[in-house]
């Protein structure tokens, strides 16, 4: 008779019987505190530099204050999720860079060698594949959150941390 699969194992291949599975460890909740998005986008002497980095400032902060409440109520959140959180804001900010530089001068640039495509087109495309997987990660689309539990859904007094 075969052992009991890995729970890694049964949420890789599937679990068409919808038997319970046990996963992971349980993380105390945390509250977490905003990064200083400064630090990630300086203050430059370059005058369109400090442009884009206020921007970009902008909308790391606005992502993480529209997310973090979410994730709170959703999936719980431990101290060790802040650097996930982070960085998935900063990708978020810079898709939008590369999404405006795309906007303004085009998909395609003139170079040195007359007219070649745009270098942000291959930057946003590596950031959105970045996004898909802290988008799985945190479980920010419909198909992920069916992944999840909420925080306290159980009733039993099983918590190591009640």
């Amino acid at each position: 008779m075969p052992g009991k699969r890995p729970a890694l194992a049964v949420v890789r291949e599937g679990n068409p019987g919808k038997r319970p599975v046990e996963m992971g460890v349980i993380l105390p909740p945390a509250e977490l505190a905003e990064p200083d998005w400064q630090e990630t986008f300086p203050t430059v002497r370059d005058k369109a530099q400090q442009t884009l980095n206020r921007r970009a400032r902008e909308i790391a902060r606005r992502e993480w204050r529209r997310v973090v409440p979410v994730l709170k109520h959703t999936a719980g959140l431990a101290e060790v999720d802040a650097t996930l959180l982070s960085d998935y804001c900063v990708c978020v900010a810079r898709i939008d860079q590369c999404e405006r530089d795309l906007s303004t001068r085009g998909l395609q640039v003139e170079g040195e060698r007359g007219w070649q495509k745009n270098g942000a087109t291959t930057i946003v495309s590596q950031y959105r594949a970045q996004l898909k997987v802290y988008i799985r990660e945190l479980g920010l689309s419909p198909s992920a959150r069916t992944g999840l539990k909420p925080p306290g859904g159980d009733d039993d007094d099983s918590d190591v941390f009640d």
